[in-house]
């Protein structure tokens, strides 16, 4: 596992806590996600699809349990029967996200990777985050950190359960192209 992605992983599970099932009793003791209005189409602008987290995470989603008896070379339960079918028409798209930045991985004092985050309350003793309330984000170049204010990224969106040996890391990943401060 690269190095990158293990430092993801460990972020993620500090960040999402008990958030995520991590034993087959846990998940039975989930309720079944609650039904949920028609994902609104998003804006474009300068061919960019606009996705704030009112869209991402305007669906109920509960994450697949791990199983650590589970064979690694089968394919793990995905939950992607969860995702509308509106929200898996982004994948492969050019979209532009807002959220709040938190570095992941840095390179001669740039970000090259980060988890954009629905709000500054999802990291360390705030509320844990549903699957759906962050974005992996891979820069092509590095950025600036900016921490604690709203950035936009630009990029191409992917959509689908991502795992990483046998845990789910997360629903989106945009390939990044620039951020933009959002101005209020």
């Amino acid at each position: 596992m690269k190095s990158s992605r293990l430092l993801s992983l460990v972020l993620v599970s500090a960040v999402l806590g008990g958030g995520v099932a991590t034993r087959a009793e846990d998940t039975k003791a989930a309720a079944a996600p609650a039904p949920t209005a028609p994902v609104a189409a998003p804006a474009v602008e300068n061919g960019y699809l606009k996705l704030g987290f009112d869209q991402l995470a305007s669906y109920a989603f509960t994450p697949p349990p791990f199983d650590p008896s589970a064979d690694p070379k089968a394919t793990p339960p995905s939950g992607e029967e969860q995702i509308p079918a509106a929200v898996k028409a982004w994948n492969g798209k050019k979209a532009v996200v807002t959220g709040f930045m938190v570095p992941v991985k840095m390179e001669k004092g740039l970000v090259t990777e980060l988890l954009l985050m629905r709000n500054t309350m999802a990291c360390c003793y705030g509320s844990v985050p549903n699957m759906n309330e962050w974005v992996v984000i891979k820069m092509k170049n590095g950025i600036q950190p900016l921490m604690d204010v709203p950035v936009a990224i630009y990029g191409s969106i992917k959509v689908g359960a991502m795992f990483e040996n046998g845990y789910m890391t997360g629903l989106y990943e945009v390939t990044g192209e620039k951020m933009a401060e959002v101005k209020e």
